[in-house]
């Protein structure tokens, strides 16, 4: 039986995107529905030469709404960028790379506004449904990205991760997400939230899927991921913070993996992090993610503070609260401290924790605003420390048994450590299907 061709798969996602009792319309803001068939009529067209373009040739691909497109105004989710924004004048670098690598651009994708929270709300344009439970929030930034890869809206989804935004709605959606360390990935032409902190990664149904778009957009060759040998691998168990309050779904599930995982003759050990404790300390100051997010916004938020989403306002705000002088004492000392995990981590393979602390809130849920906040720290805690450390994660799903909702497992390596790091996340996502 013949495989389905490029434009075959690519009629289907769309077909998903239009159907009007999907998220299509809540999940992609602009659907690029004949410039995408142009694209796989080409793909199909090498194909039937037995020619490529590499690993991404043919593949259907969405992008988060914050990556400039040549004569789009870039919304970033924000109702003032939609109606003030000026035509970007070239694509993001990662565009250009995705469509010189023969991908199929079909969409882009919704998410919160500015790109300021876990949750994944949007008041503008629309939340779209969780997968697993519509009435659920699907995380976040990324919001639409996720939904648009489990729904079959796409095979891959690209997002970005300045706290987690990658990894929380991978693992509140049941799919894989991967967060490279910061440098690999150029962040020309994606509207900043963070300019320390801002990485770009892929969302997809494989670890492999994972680590093709990751290899385009690095401009880096792709060779095909072998998964390493378990036994013998050093991982360690993130003691501590990353282990606090875990949901009644969480914790059971992780206890689970680390089960399966000592199964497998991994190398276990359980690791006390006291710069987990250094590093909650310089953030007491303020952070540095949102007093950079409040560089960025100040004017909008002089000029039109009402048509900002309350939840994303009330951060911003937080953020212009922190002085000069604390924000470059924070940036000192998160230099210190990235040098000191880094020599932490340097006798293990990787460190796992559970992704998130608990499973996917309810849209009623976040409705309120303290309820909101509590939510959004519990999802973004542990996928945030990544960041802070400059360090590389991928979160995978652990196995699901309906009606469970998903639960995500994450491996944390040292930054430039992406290849190997993928390699044992493809053996463990192998040991779990098992």
């Amino acid at each position: 039986m013949s495989q389905p061709t490029c434009r075959d798969r690519l009629e289907q996602a769309l077909a998903r995107i239009a159907d009007p009792n999907g998220e299509g319309a809540r999940a992609c803001l602009t659907v690029y529905a004949e410039a995408a068939r142009a694209a796989a009529e080409a793909a199909d067209a090498r194909a039937a030469r037995g020619t490529s373009l590499g690993p991404l040739d043919g593949v259907i691909v969405s992008i988060k709404d914050l990556f400039d497109v040549a004569g789009e105004v870039t919304r970033a989710g924000s109702k003032i960028l939609a109606e003030e924004g000026q035509p970007a004048q070239t694509d993001a670098v990662i565009v250009q790379r995705l469509r010189a690598a023969g991908a199929v651009i079909v969409a882009k994708t919704n998410m919160t506004e500015f790109a300021f929270s876990g949750i994944g709300a949007n008041p503008h344009f629309g939340t779209p449904g969780n997968p697993h439970d519509r009435s659920r929030v699907p995380g976040g930034s990324s919001a639409g990205a996720p939904v648009a890869v489990a729904d079959g809206m796409c095979e891959i989804a690209i997002g970005t991760d300045t706290g987690g935004s990658v990894r929380v709605p991978a693992a509140l959606c049941g799919v894989v997400g991967f967060k490279p360390s910061r440098q690999r990935v150029p962040t020309d032409g994606a509207f900043p939230l963070s300019r320390t902190l801002d990485s770009i990664g892929p969302l997809a149904s494989s670890v492999e899927d994972c680590a093709k778009a990751d290899a385009v957009m690095a401009d880096e060759p792709f060779a095909p991921l072998e998964p390493l040998a378990l036994a013998g691998v050093s991982i360690g168990i993130a003691e501590g913070l990353p282990l606090d309050r875990l949901d009644d779904t969480v914790g059971p599930a992780f206890a689970g993996a680390i089960a399966r995982l000592a199964s497998a003759k991994l190398r276990l050990s359980h690791e006390k992090l006291p710069l987990l404790d250094d590093m909650v300390a310089v953030n007491a100051k303020g952070g540095i993610l949102p007093a950079e997010a409040c560089a960025l916004h100040r004017d909008r938020l002089q000029r039109r503070a009402a048509d900002i989403d309350p939840n994303v306002r009330l951060r911003i705000e937080r953020g212009c609260a922190v002085s000069p002088e604390d924000y470059a004492a924070m940036f000192r000392e998160r230099t210190r401290l990235i040098a000191a995990m880094d020599a932490r981590l340097a006798g293990l393979d990787a460190l796992i924790m559970p992704t998130t602390a608990i499973v996917a809130p309810t849209m009623a849920e976040v409705a309120d605003q303290s309820t909101f906040a509590a939510r959004n720290a519990a999802v973004l805690r542990n996928t945030s420390m990544i960041n802070f450390f400059d360090l590389c994660a991928i979160s995978l799903p652990l196995p699901l048994t309906p009606p469970a909702l998903p639960v995500g497992l994450m491996l944390v390596a040292r930054n430039g450590q992406d290849r190997r790091l993928l390699r044992i996340a493809a053996a463990v996502a192998k040991l779990f299907a098992a």
